[in-house]
């Protein structure tokens, strides 16, 4: 049986009971000393399967998912409209500085500041207030992380002419979306039913990008006013937003997970029986709330977690903590921003000399492509996807570095009015066609991947850590790109090809895949230490036959240029 097949949960074996959930991992002292114990938590012998359902079946949990994913469209906001407001002669006029020809204008250093300090915010809110949502629950955490990016958007609006003001509304509001960026898509991840899991979680950042298109559609539709209505339009809106997000919080269902430990039994059913549309008292439902239930009885025997056991080699929580750290941190390196930041500059070159319109262009290409990307993470895997993304950026990046370099200013950098168009047709094309690879691969399956793979005793100090990675280097990279573009032009290209080749083979190496199994299966895959190329083939320990060989698939003889051409 496949790993898309029925997924047992009813019948809970040594292995599994002594893995955990992939949201649990006690220490494998506690599993071998305590194994007698958890056993007599362990659910009937039966094999009790959830019923394979037809997509129309889940329409309501992905909508209740929909309104959690929302989160990520308050993000994107942000970054679609930040972007053009450093553009717009009112907000530059009011917190940018006079030059030697009497022109306001916004230096390299305050704009980067501007725009970047968001991120330094909300890595700082994803390390400290996630854990809002460990204490009173993720609903809770998310309502709690919203008011706070509301009162970092009531410093912004009223902001006159101080730019340090408005620069510390912006780290207050990165606090509130740095926690929303770690509690939404660990919410959706622990309330989706797994056949469907990837696409629910990919949902965060189709979200993203809707925010980032309908910002950038905003500012356009501003940009010709003469006043502040420019800018705080566009910070206006964000108070509507918020009002949505947190009113969608009164609908959707709690964590069974979170419920299950604080004893919340009874919900926890209910939660459930939402999320798989079945009764309460299905056999299918009560068998998932026991395992559940078995792993969080393991979890509470280990003790309670602390921020020292991120770095627990035993359960393999580091080496999560690694990958996830990396696959975050690679997502930036990608080059995603560097586009958005340098394309203004391409269309230019051939006659497109509206920033706002090049951004929409931008937007609608990056929008409209992540609902292909959802469609493949759930299709080809997680890991699949991530390998064909690198792969086929590479190549986006070899052109369009090359042609930039060697093409794009006939006369040189020097004389960068004197434009090839043919050469920036060409580069707009690849331009449009990374954007195309990054939504349908790395945007949305970096957020699935990690959000799968912590135990729940370290979920969201994990998950936390691993998205802060993530915004600091958008903040290095937002910060010091317009720098680096004015030093090495097109050249900066190839420093984001290498970053992909070494991503390709991180990715191939250490990134196992989580298609079709569920969060207690993932974790039961961490700790047996099964090969990342080996994964796609790996079986759940109440699935094996009797000629499954568990070491094979944590070991490999093979050269390491023969594992490129092995199935899995």
């Amino acid at each position: 049986m496949s790993a898309e097949d029925r997924t047992p949960v009813g019948q809970l074996s040594p292995a599994v009971s002594g893995s955990q959930s992939v949201l649990s991992t006690p220490s494998n002292k506690a599993e071998r000393d305590d194994s007698k114990q958890m056993n007599d938590v362990s659910p009937s012998e039966d094999n009790v399967v959830l019923p394979k359902k037809p997509a129309s079946a889940y329409v309501g949990v992905s909508i209740l998912c929909l309104m959690i994913a929302f989160g990520g469209f308050v993000f994107g906001w942000d970054t679609g409209t930040i972007s053009g407001f450093v553009n717009l002669d009112d907000f530059i006029r009011r917190f940018g500085s006079i030059g030697s020809d009497g022109r306001p204008y916004l230096s390299r250093v305050r704009m980067g500041l501007i725009v970047s300090i968001f991120n330094i915010g909300c890595a700082i809110g994803g390390i400290i207030l996630s854990k809002i949502g460990d204490i009173y629950g993720r609903r809770i955490g998310l309502i709690a992380v919203t008011l706070i990016y509301v009162v970092g958007i009531v410093i912004q609006i009223a902001s006159i002419n101080k730019w340090y003001q408005y620069f510390i509304g912006r780290i207050i509001s990165g606090l509130g979306v740095g926690g929303i960026a770690v509690l939404s898509p660990m919410l959706i991840s622990e309330v989706s039913p797994k056949q469907i899991r990837g696409t629910l979680v990919a949902c965060y950042q189709l979200m993203i990008t809707l925010g980032i298109f309908l910002g950038y559609c905003t500012n356009y539709g501003t940009k010709n006013y003469d006043d502040s209505t420019q800018w705080r339009v566009g910070l206006g809106l964000c108070f509507a937003w918020a009002i949505f997000m947190v009113s969608g919080m009164m609908f959707v269902p709690e964590s069974p997970r979170y419920l299950v430990e604080v004893g919340r039994i009874e919900e926890a059913k209910r939660s459930l029986s939402r999320s798989e549309k079945l009764s309460v008292d299905d056999p299918a439902v009560l068998a998932e709330l026991d395992l559940i239930t078995a792993g969080v009885e393991a979890e509470k025997l280990a003790g309670n977690a602390s921020w020292g056991e991120l770095f627990s080699t035993k359960t393999k929580v580091f080496q999560r903590l690694t990958m996830g750290v990396l696959l975050q941190s690679l997502q930036q390196l990608t080059g995603d921003n560097y586009f958005f930041y340098y394309g203004t500059t391409i269309f230019r070159s051939v006659g497109l000399q509206d920033s706002f319109q090049t951004s929409i262009i931008i937007g609608v290409v990056n929008f409209f492509s992540t609902f292909i990307g959802i469609y493949c993470i759930e299709r080809f895997g997680r890991r699949t996807s991530l390998l064909w993304g690198a792969a086929s950026m590479v190549c986006c990046f070899v052109v369009f570095a090359s042609v930039g370099v060697t093409r794009l200013w006939p006369e040189g950098p020097s004389h960068q009015d004197i434009a090839s168009k043919g050469a920036g047709n060409c580069m707009i094309v690849f331009t449009m066609f990374y954007i195309f690879c990054f939504a349908t691969t790395w945007a949305g399956g970096c957020y699935v991947i990690t959000s799968e793979t912590f135990p729940l005793r370290v979920k969201s100090k994990g998950m936390a850590i691993a998205t802060g990675a993530n915004w600091m280097w958008g903040f290095l990279i937002s910060f010091f790109t317009p720098f680096i573009t004015g030093a090495i032009n097109f050249y900066y290209g190839y420093v984001f090809m290498g970053c992909l080749v070494f991503s390709y083979f991180y990715v191939f190496f250490f990134v196992p895949e989580t298609k079709g199994l569920t969060l207690e299966e993932v974790n039961a895959m961490w700790v047996e230490g099964v090969l990342p190329w080996k994964s796609a083939a790996w079986v759940p320990p109440d699935r094996r036959g009797a000629d499954y060989d568990v070491d094979a698939m944590a070991h490999d003889d093979k050269p390491a240029y023969k594992r490129f051409f092995s199935k899995g």
